[in-house]
């Protein structure tokens, strides 16, 4: 009883969309059932609604532009030891800008999934950006701390940075889902635009 109790509780709160691979039982409808879509009809019109839709269509390609300014000031200064004081800026500005994704991003998720992070159409995404997020964050901590030189903290923020890269490469790829599924609806007929 104390089992199934636990396992009840477990299973309402996991919301991985993996559950044979992470030793749940998968309903024999799984395999005859066709991909969950991205967005359903009424999570698509909340997304097209959501003011926070536009927030993150400008933040993201911005943080991407800081990110490369940043990157190559970093680059710079590891390969020439000039410019420390503009790529620690940049490396805190681009930190900044990721938490403001991250912020907006989970009231976004809210607004159209219901739920701020983890909902099962971005869930891996989701978990990696836990992952780019501590990164970020360990870098502000050593800086503020002092507990690394120059030198460590560049090559931090080079670990962080390649997080970011695979987490925006997992976004890239949604967003093409989203778009291919968009074309199968209007196809269709379902008239629902991106």
């Amino acid at each position: 009883m104390f089992t199934h109790l636990i396992g009840r509780i477990v299973n309402s709160l996991d919301s991985s969309p993996w559950g044979g691979a992470t030793g749940r039982g998968i309903s024999p409808a799984f395999h005859q059932a066709t991909p969950r879509a991205l967005y359903t009809p009424d999570e698509r019109r909340r997304r097209d609604a959501s003011p926070w839709t536009i927030v993150q269509g400008v933040l993201a390609p911005a943080q991407f532009v800081v990110f490369l300014v940043s990157l190559c000031l970093v680059s710079r200064y590891l390969s020439t030891g000039l410019g420390e004081h503009a790529a620690t800026a940049s490396i805190v500005t681009k930190t900044l800008c990721l938490y403001a994704i991250m912020i907006t991003g989970c009231i976004w998720e809210r607004e159209v999934f219901g739920r701020y992070l983890f909902a099962p159409a971005f869930y891996w995404e989701d978990v990696f950006s836990m992952l780019v997020l501590a990164l970020h964050t360990a870098y502000l901590a050593a800086l503020l701390s002092g507990a690394l030189d120059a030198h460590a903290l560049m090559l931090l923020a080079l670990t962080a940075y390649a997080t970011y890269v695979i987490n925006a490469g997992q976004f890239i790829l949604k967003l093409r889902t989203a778009r291919l599924q968009n074309d199968v609806w209007h196809t269709a007929g379902l008239g629902l635009t991106s």
